[in-house]
Order: C-alpha cells, then structure tokens, then sequence
C-alpha cells in the first residue's frame, strides 16, 4: 500500500471531475504533480503542488493556483481518510489523514512482511521492463581496489533496488581483455614465471606491474607449461600467457566479488567484439551507422582551450555524435588504423540493444565524466532514439583509519585492496558505508570509525535498531508465552490503541517505505534506502529511550496485554521494512549484536 501514489491517483480523479466540467483541458497530463510527505511534519501527512502544476491550464475558470487549490481540497475533504485538506502558500495542498490509514498499512506490513514495499514484476499486466546494469567492469589486471568497491557495491544495491521496484535486471561486468593493459599483465606474469623456474628477475621494471598477487600466477605457469616458454620469443609466448593471465585475474576479481556477496549474470568480453565468432562486430556497427549517415571521413577543428587526447590533424573516420548532444564529433579509428575505445564501446552498446535492452544503466569512475556525452550520442544513435542511458559516476573513496591515510599495500603494489578491506571490518560495514553517501559525492571511508558499536556508525545504528526490534519479541514471549506473536495473530490487534506521538510517528515513516523504493529506483539512487533506514532507526531508538524513562511506552507490559499485542504489530512491521530495505542494500539483518 503506497499511500502517496493511492492520493496522487485520487487527486487525478478530481481532476478528472473538474475537466468534465470543463474548467480543466479534457486529456490533461496527471503525471506532472507530485504527491509527497511534507517538510515539515507539523503540516500534515502529504503534501502535493498539484494546483501549482496545472492551474495555469485552467485559465480563465480559476485566475491562480490557490483557487484550484481550494476546489480540490473540498472534494479531499469529502474523503473518508482524510482528516484535514488545507491550502498554504501560493496553493500548496497539505493533507492530514485518520489514523485507520496508518493501522491498515500496519496491516498490510504484517501479511505481506518483507515483500511490502515490492512491485509485482507483472504491473497492470506489463511485462516487466528489462534493464542492464553494468558496473564494476575494472580492467582484469590485478585485484579490485577500494575505489571498484564502490562502484560494484553501488551497482549491485541499484540492481537490488530495481528488482524490488519490479524490473527485469541483467547485472552485466564488460571485461577490458583486449587493450594494451592486458599485453602489459602478460608480460609481468611471465616476468613472474620465469621467478617461480628459479630465475633471479632483479626487481620489477618500470611499466610492469609489481604486485605479489601475480606470483601465484607464475607458479601457476610455471606448473602447466613447464620450461616450455623459457627463452622464447614474445612472438611465441605473449598469447597463452596473456589468456592463462585474464583467466587468473577474472577469478581473482569474482572471488574479491564474492566476498561482498555480489554476482553478476553476464561477463561480456571486449575481445569478442573483433575476434568472436561472429566475426568483427566493430566494423559492422560502424558500417551500419555509416549506413544512416552518421560516420563519416572528415578533419576535426582544433580544440578551443586546452589540448584534447582525441584531436589529431588528420583526415580520421568521425561519428556525427554533435548530432546527438556531444560537443565534437568524435574518432573512431586511430592513425595506425586500429579502433578507438569509444569505437568498441559503441559496438558492445549495440551488442545491449540487440540483445533487447532499451533501459541501459553504466556504472563508471569519475574520471571518466568526459566520456558520458559520446556515449550517450551512440546509444541514442544505434537505437534511433528507443533506448535511455542513464551513466553513474562513482567518485573516489579516501581510505583512513582514525583520521590518518592508509599506506599502500604490498599484496597490490600501489593500493590497499578491496578484499583487505572486507577482511578487516567486514561485508555489512562496507556494503552499507559505501552507500551512505551519494554516489558522486566523494566518500572517507574510516576503517576504525566503521567498526565503532555507536550511534556514530550508521551501519551499527542501523543493524541495531533491528537487533533491538528482535529482542522485545523474545522478551514478549517469556512475558506472554500463550500470545500468539505470528504475523496473522498480530494483524487481530487493536492497532487504534497506537495513539502515542512516538508510536504514530513510526506507523507514518514505515508507510513511507514504499514511497521510497519507488522513487530511488526511478532516480537510480540507491543511497535513499539508506537514508531512510537511518531514519527509521534513529526513531526507533529515540522511542525505545522514552521507554525507559516512561515504564508505560514500554513495547512489552505485563499489565497490558492487549496494548503489548498492538506495540508488537508495530515493532514486527518495523522489523519487516528493516529487514527488507538492508536486503535491498545488501547488508544483514543480525538477530543479536554483541
């Protein structure tokens, strides 16, 4: 039950009303209101600028929003959920519902447990909509770092978050196994095999990479191919010692992944775009959009201001990607012949739209910002405007332990790795913290701080106040042995005896929950469900508080059987959204903290 789109769907109905009587266009758009809680909860339960939308549209039946504003709150009035409907300001609508639309929610929290909240992946008969996310995609040259952490945590809760929402997820990782990086991890894993056949290799040159992670790689080599590729020829070796080496690497990668629980269904490789079996599909996806018209042979001007990587003076195959939003025409082939990065970014975007996605969601680093505009003009182009790419930069994650930078990591070579991390405080704390922030807002990640049992460790608050919300039912069955605490027993409580500020407060804020998931999955956000946990614990543990001063809010007492059986709906309903929103973030809900 989302109460804010069941007001916005009874507010259109009105609307309907007053456009029969011809003061509003027949066919008006109802899509462009909002209905939302208030800012400030003294005003109501719901807020909605709908007369602020639309009066202009209504001309000359109603001179300025707050005469709509006034007609739709009287037939609000008439409502038999609605308290109050009042205008404020210029012709804001605030509303004030009975409190039965809180325990009826409470209800609907109890029967469906930690589904509520969940849209049917068959809405009003719809298939549901099909969506790729790709995230994490690091080139596969070593560990992850901290920085992939984010983006593979943040795409892993938006997949998350849009399954619940009621989409059809694809969680796609684009392996980069046909660059330059990848010829360069070759040779340092032979650099390491000939090491693991009893070579002295004198350091680790300039330009290779000098992790101890690749040793086991050498080993590995050096176990199946014998002295086979000793004093051969790079002609001779670079090829099986660059596939043996991606292959260690991407299991490498899925095993840091797994420690933070995260899958992906498709590993798509770069390489197969021109050495695949279906040939290069590449050149196809250029010669198809050369086909329309927009590739062509041609000089790129100068760039205004500082220098750019792409400029060369040179007659260059182009993509007309200004055609779609981008400020320059962007190459496709470089001055040896071989393609641009972008050339195979476009070939593997088309690759997503054929195989039926038109709902396309990259996840990237924030050093690749300039990138955004070309590739959404390919996809725009290749898709002749059906499908949407919406890209999330995830900016950087300074690691600190007690204020101070974190030093370098000898397993990695330059940089402390992901899986250290997870090691040392754990999935739950790194999973919830990366997400505690907004994903293009830089993060300090605190290695001590993190692992603090306080109210200053969001990740802790919150798995706390669920923790918390488990033990009053173990409390209420040694006070009540004979009560029946199921779900179903406690929907037959008298929930109207939940008349308590801080009791109506948490009934209102878990009937936001839905609310929430709709609107982070429809903006991509998945830090809103975090958020809103925190909120949701903080009201719980200020109420829990109360308690201890007022023996008479206490969820359990003895001489109160029938209001303990009424707190208890609302503490199982608490624990549900708790529980459902930390498995959309991917963090665990703990019976118990110790």
């Amino acid at each position: 039950m989302n109460i804010f789109a069941d007001f916005h769907e009874r507010i259109g109905r009105h609307i309907d009303a007053i456009a029969a009587s011809g003061r509003l266009p027949a066919g008006i758009d109802k899509t462009r209101f909002v209905v939302e809680p208030p800012r400030d909860p003294s005003h109501g339960d719901l807020a909605s600028n709908v007369a602020m939308v639309l009066a202009n549209q209504g001309k000359p039946h109603f001179a300025n929003p707050r005469q709509l504003a006034f007609e739709i709150a009287g037939l609000l009035a008439e409502d038999a959920d609605v308290d109050t409907a009042e205008v404020a300001g210029p012709g804001f609508l605030n509303i004030r519902l009975k409190p039965n639309v809180f325990t009826r929610v409470l209800c609907q929290v109890l029967t469906l447990g930690t589904d509520f909240g969940r849209a049917p992946a068959d809405r009003a008969g719809r298939a549901a909509e099909k969506v790729n996310v790709e995230y994490v995609s690091a080139n596969p040259t070593g560990p992850m770092h901290v920085g992939h952490g984010r983006g593979a945590v943040f795409g892993d809760a938006l997949a998350n978050l849009l399954a619940f929402a009621g989409h059809d997820v694809t969680r796609e990782y684009y392996v980069n196994d046909a660059g330059a990086q990848v010829d360069v991890l070759a040779r340092s894993a032979y650099l390491r095999y000939r090491e693991a056949l009893g070579e002295n290799i004198d350091g680790i040159p300039p330009g290779l990479y000098p992790g101890d992670y690749l040793k086991p790689v050498g080993v590995a080599l050096a176990k199946k191919f014998g002295r086979e590729l000793l004093g051969k020829s790079e002609e001779v070796w670079l090829r099986p010692v660059r596939a043996f080496a991606i292959d260690a690497m991407m299991e490498m990668i899925r095993d840091d992944l797994a420690a933070l629980n995260i899958k992906h269904d498709v590993f798509f490789s770069e390489r197969s775009l021109t050495r695949g079996d279906d040939g290069d599909l590449v050149a196809a996806a250029i010669d198809e959009l050369r086909e329309r018209g927009l590739v062509y042979e041609g000089r790129l001007p100068p760039p205004k201001g500082a220098p750019s990587e792409d400029w060369e003076d040179r007659e260059q195959t182009l993509f007309r990607s200004t055609q779609f939003g981008d400020d320059v025409d962007r190459p496709l082939k470089k001055s040896d012949g071989t393609y641009t990065y972008f050339a195979s970014d476009i070939a593997y975007h088309k690759s997503k739209i054929d195989r039926g996605f038109f709902n396309l969601i990259d996840v990237w680093g924030a050093d690749h910002g300039g990138y955004v505009k070309r590739m959404r003009a390919a996809v725009a182009a290749l898709s002749q405007g059906r499908a949407e790419l919406d890209v999330k930069l995830c900016q950087l994650v300074q690691l600190m332990r007690a204020g101070e930078p974190v030093k370098m990591s000898k397993r990695s070579g330059d940089f402390v790795t992901l899986r250290e991390v997870v090691d040392e405080v754990g999935v739950d704390a790194v999973r919830f913290m990366m997400l505690f922030r907004k994903n293009d807002a830089p993060l300090e990640f605190d290695l001590a701080k993190v692992i603090e049992q306080s109210k200053d460790n969001p990740v802790f608050y919150v798995q706390y106040a669920y923790a918390r919300s488990r033990s009053v039912f173990r409390q209420a069955r040694a006070t009540f042995p004979d009560m029946d605490l199921s779900a179903a027993g406690l929907t037959r409580a008298d929930l109207a005896r939940l008349t308590d500020e801080g009791e109506t407060s948490l009934m209102k804020l878990i009937a936001q929950y839905p609310r929430t998931i709709e609107a982070a999955a429809f903006a991509h956000e998945p830090h809103r469900v975090a958020f809103y946990l925190h909120e949701l614990a903080a009201l719980f543990h200020s109420h829990w508080n109360r308690g201890k001063d007022q023996p008479q809010l206490r969820f359990v007492n003895e001489e109160e059987r029938d209001l303990s059986s009424a707190r208890l709906a609302l503490v199982s309903s608490l624990t549900s959204v708790l529980a459902s929103g930390l498995n959309v973030l991917g963090v665990n809900a703990p019976e118990e903290m110790r």
